[in-house]
């Protein structure tokens, strides 16, 4: 089996869950009205740390890659939300730069991630 990742990208998916949970709590008081794309970032970004959590227990490689893959989908799903609520006037400025860095972040270490993976599947 492949060496799995460090630990360090289950402790910033996890770290990063807590603030999109943290954000939808926030702007639900805050906001009032359409809330469906709050429901969708909530869905997203929780989603990102739950497939990197269950990637740690993958039953073989394919397994593993699959499930990192989809924290990368969901990653990126979640960068298209974020950046419809900043538009949407739903985050200021820097509530957007804030969160949205840590996002790029983790699909920066997913996308490495999964490339050597993916290299290492196919040899």
């Amino acid at each position: 089996m492949l060496r799995k990742p460090e630990n360090v990208i289950v402790k910033k998916t996890e770290d990063f869950s807590d603030r999109i949970i943290k954000m939808y709590k926030y702007l639900q008081l805050k906001q009032e009205g359409n809330r469906d794309i709050l429901k969708q970032v909530l869905r997203s970004g929780t989603s990102i740390g739950a497939n990197t959590a269950e990637s740690q227990f993958a039953q073989s490689d394919a397994d593993f890659f699959t499930k990192l893959t989809i924290a990368l989908k969901e990653a990126n799903e979640t960068k298209y939300w974020l950046k419809r609520l900043y538009t949407g006037d739903y985050l200021t400025e820097t509530e957007y730069n804030s969160i949205i860095k840590d996002n790029e972040e983790i699909i920066s270490i997913l996308v490495k991630i999964t490339g050597t993976l993916k290299q290492r599947m196919q040899k």
